[in-house]
């Protein structure tokens, strides 16, 4: 083995695989934290097949990732298509770009619950000032789901970054070809550009199906607390919950272990498509 390669073999051995492990562990024992835990066997995941909360999480996440995903691929490679060109302020412009996937997940989602705030938020005053009703961001089930998918649309910092490096790569010569050739910018668009960048598109596609499943959990605490109704209860708040708040570790550890093999079944997809595309 290379030396190279030793530190991600540690790394990947201490952050992903003994706490895999012990997560799997501990999903297979009754444990609150207090007592000794008390193995049960596969209990806990038979107890899923029949909890609606848990369901309704799942639920609730895939619709997140419906909603999300599309947004946030758009946003990014509309915006590397925008700003892939030398121009005086680009580079400013791909710093506004990135910065909200740097602020912390606590003070972006704060932000947030001041712009979506129905009576005095900015999203409410413009729309009302426009002469359209603002949406009940807070209480209304759907426009709640909305509200957590436009905001996860402008955390796009590194799928921005990949998607104008993909565009960096493209030959000047094609578009000096399509042009000659009398081609529109749509058609170039469509026929050029996208096809070429279509690999690294779709594993982007993939990774942000994976990112909006997972990193749901401080925004819907700190701004719906999972309401209205449970609308916004997805799966990582889901196990918050059930582990902090109700002390069921054991099962939450369960729920995780779920969430951790529908990942790798993506992830799974993710490079059987690799493959296809020949990208490894």
């Amino acid at each position: 083995m290379k030396r190279l390669e030793w530190p991600y073999l540690v790394g990947l051995t201490a952050l992903v695989a003994i706490p895999g492990a012990g997560a799997l562990a501990l999903a297979l024992t009754e444990y609150t934290g207090v007592q000794n835990p008390r193995f049960v066997g596969i209990d806990n995941f038979t107890r899923l097949a029949s909890d609606d909360r848990f369901w309704s999480s799942l639920g609730n996440s895939l619709i997140h990732v419906l909603l999300s995903t599309p947004l946030r691929l758009v946003a990014a490679v509309g915006l590397a298509l925008l700003l892939a060109r030398r121009a005086r302020g680009a580079g400013v412009a791909r710093g506004i770009v990135y910065l909200p996937s740097v602020i912390p997940d606590a003070a972006y989602a704060l932000l947030w619950f001041w712009f979506l705030n129905p009576l005095y938020g900015p999203v409410a005053t413009a729309l009302n000032a426009a002469g359209i009703t603002s949406p009940e961001w807070f209480t209304d089930p759907w426009s709640a789901r909305i509200g957590m998918a436009l905001l996860s649309a402008f955390q796009i910092g590194e799928g921005f970054i990949i998607a104008l490096a993909a565009r960096a790569h493209i030959s000047r010569s094609l578009y000096e070809a399509a042009a000659i050739a009398g081609a529109s910018p749509w058609f170039t668009l469509r026929k050029v550009t996208l096809p070429i960048m279509a690999p690294v598109l779709a594993l982007l596609a993939l990774r942000d199906f994976i990112l909006s499943f997972q990193v749901t959990l401080v925004p819907a605490l700190l701004i719906t607390d999972g309401g209205p109704r449970y609308a916004t209860t997805y799966l990582p708040l889901y196990v918050y919950r059930t582990a902090f708040r109700y002390f069921r570790l054991g099962y939450a550890s369960a729920i995780t272990v779920t969430m951790f093999v529908l990942t790798a079944l993506v992830v799974y997809v993710q490079y059987r498509l690799a493959k296809r595309w020949r990208l490894i």
